[in-house]
């Protein structure tokens, strides 16, 4: 099958010769313009750039004569692999293919003016020549396109193969826990997130995991296990329960605690005794909602989350002023209420109860009068010694 460059006259590479220095820095004036004017190019990367750009065009303009009159397929191995790699950095700099290919479309047009003028001044040039010219420049500027984009997708291959396995370690070091902050702020700067806080775990069917990466994107991390996918989110607006309970529609899922990126495998273990207790469905599963059942199953984890949670306002205070007014909160609770009762119990005078109530009203707020938390506090409030030891950072 003959190749568009063998219908071209023998004499244009003779002809072309002389004009290709002044031709090749035509080319590069004339594209250069439109990835300055699109502010991809950063001032340490626009000397680079402008050599690569240099090389390819001489390249290929001297190729381009070479092949006129022949059979030849229009890029060797070691000329492709120029453009293959002007894509591959075009990939690097993180732009895509449009700025690249609208370069060459302009480099067609001037390589066409560039071959007739050549044979012009020399000879006479016929309208079935210009046709050629034509149809060989076009020809020959798609291979250079194909070989640009070729690069551009081999290294956006390349990149997300390292994305994924850089994803999967970050994933690991989580889910296994007891790495070194510096291990893991390292391995989590490598995709883009800052040194890791909170983390809350997501527990979906296993079919699901394809689709967790594609939504959550850069603020989720997935490990597939076999009989579950875990989503790893980073705290942040995705990460809070009104989104959630919207993204997580009709999807079975289980959302666990937000915890401390160390405490991820103790996350991931309640969110799992959860969806044992609770099941799933339609609507997404929040632990939250259950540590005071599983707090009454034995379930020492959630009752420490718990436990940190609801104290979490009598953290600041000392160790004995702490003690007296959870000693008068779990009086008050058993009792209904009742000052005069808790005055009793205590042998304190009942104005000593209404000023302790009055600060712990001060820390505690709403919590006092909500049915669901004054339950959690009495519950937290029965291992009292467990939950002063909680608060205090020594459990």
């Amino acid at each position: 099958m003959d190749t568009p460059w063998q219908r071209l006259p023998s004499d244009l590479a003779a002809a072309m010769r002389p004009r290709l220095p002044d031709a090749v820095q035509a080319i590069v004036a004339g594209t250069a313009p439109a990835f300055a004017a699109s502010g991809s190019l950063g001032a340490a990367s626009a000397g680079k750039f402008e050599r690569d750009v240099h090389t390819a065009v001489r390249v290929a303009l001297e190729r381009f004569a070479d092949l006129a009159g022949t059979g030849e397929p229009a890029l060797p191995p070691r000329i492709r692999e120029v453009f293959v790699a002007l894509g591959a950095g075009e990939a690097r700099e993180n732009r895509g293919p449009e700025l690249l290919l609208g370069a060459l479309r302009t480099a067609a047009r001037m390589l066409l003016r560039t071959a007739s003028q050549s044979l012009a001044e020399v000879r006479p040039v016929t309208v079935d020549e210009l046709i050629d010219l034509a149809d060989a420049t076009s020809a020959y500027v798609d291979e250079l396109a194909a070989a640009c984009t070729d690069g551009l997708a081999r290294q956006l291959r390349e990149q997300a193969g390292e994305g994924d396995r850089r994803r999967r370690r970050v994933a690991d070091l989580l889910l296994r826990g007891g790495a070194p902050p510096e291990v893991l702020r390292e391995a989590a700067g490598g995709i883009g997130w800052p040194a890791p806080d909170t983390v809350v775990p997501v527990l979906l069917p296993p079919d699901q995991a394809r689709d967790a990466r594609f939504r959550f994107g850069a603020d989720g991390v997935v490990a597939e296990r076999g009989r579950d996918a875990v989503l790893l989110l980073r705290a942040g607006p995705r990460a809070e329960r009104a989104a959630l309970t919207e993204a997580l529609q009709g999807r079975d899922a289980v959302v666990g605690p937000a915890l401390g990126w160390a405490e991820v495998p103790e996350a991931v273990r309640l969110a799992e005794s959860t969806r044992e207790l609770a099941g799933t469905g339609a609507e997404p599963v929040f632990t939250d909602d259950h540590f005071a059942a599983l707090a009454l199953r034995g379930e020492q984890g959630a009752l420490a989350v718990l436990s940190a949670r609801r104290l979490a306002p009598l953290a600041a205070l000392r160790t004995g002023q702490r003690e007296q007014l959870m000693v008068t909160l779990e009086s008050w609770l058993r009792h209904w209420g009742s000052r005069t009762a808790v005055a009793a119990e205590m042998f304190v005078h009942p104005q000593t109860v209404s000023y302790r109530l009055n600060r712990l009203r001060d820390l505690l707020g709403a919590d006092l009068d909500d049915p669901t938390a004054r339950f959690e506090l009495l519950l937290v409030l029965a291992y009292r010694e467990k939950a002063l030891a909680i608060v205090d950072g020594t459990e």
